[in-house]
């Protein structure tokens, strides 16, 4: 099987994968579920649990060698010869929306193949939305091909984002000067905010501190999609702490906003 076709089968695995794990939120989905606070004072629930536990056991019989990272568990080591393949799984993005009964949570997987971010998914199982993405074969939206807008001018981009905690890293002069400088800014969050860039919905989505088993589906649906993502610093990668995504034509002006301070 050529390169093309294994990773084809790849990504198929983990969208189909990941739309199973969103029929499993969808059980206890519902206003006001039961929470308890992690250390870092994040929600997480038996449902979170439940799913990454899923995904894992899926992934871990599907592929023995490969290695597993996610937000709930220790990670699961790779093995045996040939390039390291490693999945990350976020089983509920945006627990806080789930627990209130807000449909804009999701769920992601992302492959990173010998350090390299190389596919991603997000489902939104409330939605019906699926986003997924390989490198060199495109980011498809519900099945159909999608593509970042054409926005050029600031003025008149939707700006998203999680929340407005820039202040904690010093950066809230940087996060009011782009805010008055959009056309639009909404909280319209955590993965949904990604997938609505990557469709063409948004204009550009921050978020101030990310985890890398976040961003790693972002770097390949973004990228496929036509955009660019990155670190706060410019940096194209999952591993920097905190995510931009932007239709391309805007990012290096978004960018500028915070290497001012």
């Amino acid at each position: 099987m050529g390169q093309t076709a294994s990773l084809d089968n790849l990504l198929q695995f983990a969208t189909d994968l990941a739309a199973e794990a969103g029929a499993i939120t969808l059980e206890r989905f519902g206003p006001r579920l039961d929470a308890e606070d992690k250390s870092d004072g994040s929600p997480v629930t038996e449902v979170d649990r439940r799913v990454e536990t899923f995904l894992r056991e899926r992934i871990a019989a599907a592929f023995p060698s490969h290695a597993i990272s996610g937000e709930e568990f220790p990670e699961k080591p790779a093995s045996g010869p040939g390039p390291v393949h490693r999945w990350f799984v976020d089983p509920i993005d945006g627990t806080r929306s789930y627990i209130h009964g807000v449909p804009l949570y999701g769920v992601m997987i992302a492959l990173e193949i010998d350090g390299a971010p190389t596919l991603g998914v997000i489902r939104h199982p409330a939605m019906g939305e699926t986003v997924a993405a390989a490198t060199g074969l495109g980011c498809h939206f519900n099945g159909a091909r999608c593509r970042v807008s054409g926005t050029a001018d600031l003025a008149r981009a939707t700006l998203l984002s999680s929340g407005q905690n820039f202040d904690t890293l010093g950066r809230s002069d940087a996060w009011r000067r782009l805010r008055a400088a959009v056309g639009m800014h909404r909280t319209w969050g955590d993965c949904y905010g990604y997938t609505l860039v990557a469709t063409g919905r948004a204009d550009v989505m921050i978020d101030p501190t990310f985890a890398v088993y976040d961003a790693a589906p972002l770097l390949p649906i973004i990228t496929e999609a036509g955009g660019r993502f990155t670190d706060l610093t410019g940096q194209a990668t999952i591993r920097g702490g905190s995510g931009v995504a932007t239709n391309g034509p805007l990012h290096d002006r978004v960018l500028a906003f915070f290497s001012r301070g």
